[in-house]
């Protein structure tokens, strides 16, 4: 079993009620209408033998929202290891205090066929909507595998 490596940039902001996160909800027709546990730390995968981890957490971070990443401090929350069988991935994330507005997003697109079986090609964007939530929220809308940067986050800002 080979796992995959995908790398992602998590923007926080300090509100006068604690930290809030961007997020984004994932596209395509599986999330369409569901909530909690669709929501994404902007990620992708990269060739760990070609590419650097922050280099790829960048280039994914511009291509899901459109956006450069934004200045600020890069705060390393590690690497976890999400998924199960053949579908693992080791994903690391740095976080980045900032202040984006979600209305600015234009998000890149992805092909998939759709309906299934039906030979057309749709394209769909790579995340529907960006938002920011406070962390107890954000818990609830991520997938559970990124949830533990939330944690470290938290972590680190408390230290």
């Amino acid at each position: 079993m080979t796992g995959k490596y995908s790398a992602g940039v998590l923007l926080f902001r300090r509100i006068s009620g604690g930290t809030e996160v961007l997020i984004g909800h994932m596209g395509g027709p599986f999330w369409a209408l569901k909530d909690n546990g669709a929501w994404s730390i902007p990620k992708g995968e990269y060739d760990q033998g070609t590419e650097d981890a922050a280099a790829a957490a960048r280039r994914e971070f511009t291509e899901e929202l459109g956006l450069p990443v934004p200045e600020g401090e890069w705060i390393p929350l590690g690497e976890v290891r999400y998924g199960s069988g053949k579908s693992t991935k080791d994903l690391t994330v740095w976080a980045i205090e900032a202040d984006l507005d979600p209305a600015e997003v234009v998000p890149g697109t992805f092909e998939m066929e759709w309906p299934p079986k039906s030979g057309r090609l749709a394209t769909f964007p790579e995340i529907n909507r960006a938002a920011w939530f406070d962390l107890a929220t954000a818990h609830d809308k991520l997938g559970t595998g990124q949830r533990p940067y939330l944690d470290r986050l938290a972590e680190r800002l408390a230290n």
